[in-house]
């Protein structure tokens, strides 16, 4: 069963090597079978957040946050790509997550963390973990780290080193099917919307 996923990246610097690992996912996922739609907050800029998307009254919310919500309103499974900031996640991905809620809500959530270092960002990923749950996500157990991130893909997301397309097979597997289990789930109801 094909799946709609949504891979959300979140940063805006200048010399971002992260896309790097979003393309990946967007590549991996895509050769899988599934529908992916990639967000990335420089191409869809959200200003700081002021009113979130449910504070607008219905059909008032500005058209790039209409877009967002169809988009989220419509995915099984969501991939967060994240760099590591100062042990956290970075903060234009806080802004893209918080200016959202009921869109997420039974839905799976897989982390992916990046850094120039060894440590593949984990830390930030361990926040992001707290932070998605808050908003209704389901995070899949497994995480997926990427050290060294500039020199584990070219710029189109291609390894540079084989064995990350192995070590994605089982959170990619962890995501399909935590995807499809609580899709059957929201068709028999939900504890509340």
């Amino acid at each position: 069963m094909s799946l709609h996923i949504v891979v959300v990246y979140g940063s805006v610097r200048r010399q971002r090597r992260g896309i790097r690992a979003a393309r990946f996912v967007e590549r991996q996922l895509r050769e899988r079978g599934h529908e992916v739609t990639l967000i990335d907050p420089l191409e869809r800029p959200l200003p700081l957040l002021d009113l979130t998307y449910k504070e607008y009254e219905k059909g008032q919310a500005p058209a790039l946050l209409e877009e967002i919500a169809s988009i989220y309103r419509a995915a099984d499974a969501f991939v967060f790509v994240t760099g590591e900031y100062n042990h956290s996640l970075s903060p234009a991905l806080k802004n893209l997550i918080d200016h959202f809620m009921n869109e997420y809500f039974w839905r799976p959530a897989g982390i992916v963390s990046y850094s120039a270092g060894p440590f593949g960002g984990v830390r930030a990923a361990v926040h992001l973990r707290t932070v998605l749950g808050e908003v209704g996500l389901v995070t899949i157990p497994s995480m997926f780290p990427v050290s060294h991130v500039e020199k584990s893909f070219d710029e189109d997301g291609k390894p540079l080193d084989e064995t990350y397309v192995r070590r994605s097979g089982r959170f990619f597997n962890e995501l399909e099917w935590y995807a499809r289990a609580l899709a059957e789930a929201r068709k028999k109801g939900v504890p509340y919307e």
